[in-house]
């Protein structure tokens, strides 16, 4: 009887000692567990992390992309350079529609055909053959732009910028020439020659002809009702010379007064369609 309590009492202490050590293995492995699920939210939270910053980058990405979209919807930009909205040049497709196919013969890119367009318009509508009677007055169309020419000694007596009378029919003649285009805006360069000027009130020949543009523009508007947005006066002083200032005469063809006349090309475009 006694043998037998001491074998069952070891039974039980070596059944007590092994399930102690698989307790322990089971609690390692739970921690092991524990551990690479920690390790794993970790990673998780850290791929969210990741995938979040990746979305809002394409989603950047697509904002910008949308916006370019509707950018290019509103304007269409091609490779000369040319920049026009899709309502310009549906306009000018329409205005191209009036010039005869003799035009079209160099007429290679989109800049070609708004050339083409605007100046085929311009001659159409710009009556300047009032003022091509006179050896003292030149004019040039090119392209997009009308430049006239006038010579210094139509519009002001020597070394002054008061505009003298004689230069009234002059002036009233570009003005109509101005105002019967709605859509153009003019420029009115002052040229002088390379003679040195200074006295009380002009301070040297910047100044002689940015204060001759300055008295054509007021002229313009105050007495022939050019729209003084219009205008722009400047002076180029006796730097884009047109002969060389070393006699008299090729002084007196350099001393001049330019007006540029060019189109606002988006109001030009509109215009022609309210003619429709």
């Amino acid at each position: 009887m006694k043998k037998l309590s001491i074998t069952l009492l070891a039974f039980v202490l070596l059944s007590s000692c092994v399930s102690k050590k698989k307790y322990v293995a089971l609690e390692t492995e739970n921690g092991q567990l524990k551990s690479e699920l920690t390790k794993t939210k970790v990673e998780k939270e850290d791929l969210e992390a990741k995938f979040s910053a990746i979305q809002a980058r394409v989603d950047q990405y697509n904002k910008k992309i949308n916006s370019l979209t509707e950018e290019n919807n509103a304007k269409l930009v091609h490779a000369d350079g040319t920049v026009m909205s899709e309502n310009t040049k549906k306009n000018m497709r329409e205005t191209l529609k009036k010039v005869p196919p003799a035009y079209f013969v160099n007429v290679n890119t989109l800049k070609d055909s708004m050339n083409l367009a605007v100046s085929y318009n311009l001659k159409s509508s710009m009556d300047t053959s009032e003022l091509q009677d006179d050896e003292d007055i030149s004019i040039n169309i090119t392209e997009t732009v009308v430049m006239i020419s006038i010579s210094d000694k139509m519009l002001f007596n020597s070394a002054s910028y008061k505009v003298s009378n004689k230069a009234n029919d002059i002036l009233q003649k570009i003005a109509n020439v101005i105002n019967s285009e709605p859509s153009v805006e003019v420029m009115v360069e002052g040229h002088t020659d390379s003679k040195s000027i200074s006295t009380s009130k002009i301070t040297d020949n910047w100044d002689l002809s940015v204060l001759r543009a300055t008295s054509v523009v007021r002229k313009l508007q105050d007495d022939y009702g050019v729209a003084p947005e219009k205008m722009i006066a400047s002076g180029r002083s006796y730097y884009h010379p047109l002969a060389e200032n070393d006699t008299k005469e090729n002084r007196s063809i350099n001393r001049r007064t330019r007006i540029v006349i060019l189109p606002n090309i988006d109001k030009f475009f509109a215009l022609m369609a309210s003619k429709e």
